[in-house]
């Protein structure tokens, strides 16, 4: 099944407003809307609080991969209450470069964001192996949808029309590692 743009576009406006700024209520005006009123952060929180539910088989695939690579959980801000749209870790393949690796809490989506180094290829196949196996019907972003801009929507941390599609659905910390 090949996924569109205009599918991960569905996903991310049920979870980010198009056009709201996310700024603090004490910096609008009174009755002026804010993020944290919206409908779209609602489902944004109910999907990290499933995820803190369901962290068990996040922590379980963690522990396999762990047990073949030097790993980062990066997904532990759940824990105090984050709200995060995707798990996700970070393998280390030499010295201070590593690739990172995503499952989304939007919608049945993983991404592995590579470094661009030889030694990336065989650890990607088999993380993605393991995302797979562990979540049945995810699938991978193609590089070319994950990186289009979503231009009417803001993250924490991220401007109106600079967030790309990985990041709404994976978070900010798919910028963490440069290819």
């Amino acid at each position: 099944m090949k996924t569109t743009r205009s599918e991960l576009l569905d996903i991310i406006y049920r979870f980010y407003p198009r056009g709201v700024q996310q700024i603090m209520r004490i910096y609008v005006p009174p009755n002026e809307p804010v993020y944290e009123d919206t409908e779209e952060h609602r489902r944004l929180v109910e999907a990290a609080n499933r995820g803190r539910a369901e962290y068990p088989t996040w922590k379980a695939m963690i522990h396999r991969l762990g047990d073949r690579y030097s790993l980062q959980n990066e997904s532990l801000s759940l824990f105090a209450g984050g709200i995060e749209p995707a798990y996700s870790g970070r393998i280390w393949l030499i010295d201070e470069t590593a690739l990172s690796f995503h499952v989304s809490l939007l919608g049945p989506y993983y991404g592995i964001h590579l470094p661009g180094i030889p030694e990336e290829e065989p650890v990607a196949r088999e993380v993605a192996r393991e995302i797979e196996a562990t979540y049945p019907g995810y699938q991978p972003i193609p590089p070319e949808l994950g990186n289009e801009v979503v231009p009417d929507v803001e993250l924490d941390g991220v401007m109106m029309g600079e967030a790309t599609i990985y990041v709404c659905l994976f978070s900010i910390v798919w910028t963490w590692v440069d290819p």
